[in-house]
């Protein structure tokens, strides 16, 4: 099982307001850089579930327990996750790439997490 970020950086390093190895401010940047790895779920190592997007949502439940829905709203073809701009910051490279693995990606218009159907 990962390690849970949250203990590590508790009163720890910070960077700019963020834990020191997280994306911070650069969430479009990071998720651009490494868009080649999109829908490359056979890349994903010690995985939570056999389905990609499942995959994602327990890794993001894991990181941001929540106690709604992890699909905050759908249009057409595409839905956005329910996990809050403050919380994408805090995720790292490797969080990053592993979902972008499962389908997700980042909404530049909403700040926000997202995922075609």
């Amino acid at each position: 099982m990962e390690k849970d970020w949250r203990e590590e950086y508790k009163d720890g390093p910070q960077l700019k307001g963020y834990p020191v190895g997280t994306i911070g401010e650069k969430a479009e940047e990071v998720f651009k850089k490494n868009s080649e790895e999109y829908i490359k779920f056979d890349r994903v190592l010690n995985r939570r579930s056999n389905r990609p997007d499942l995959h994602a949502f327990l890794l993001l439940d894991e990181l941001f327990p929540g106690k709604s829905d992890i699909v905050a709203c759908a249009e057409h073809d595409e839905m956005w996750l329910d996990i809050e701009s403050k919380d994408i910051r805090k995720l790292t490279e490797e969080q990053v790439i592993e979902l972008i693995r499962c389908g997700v990606r980042y909404d530049t218009d909403n700040d926000s997490l997202a995922m075609f159907v």
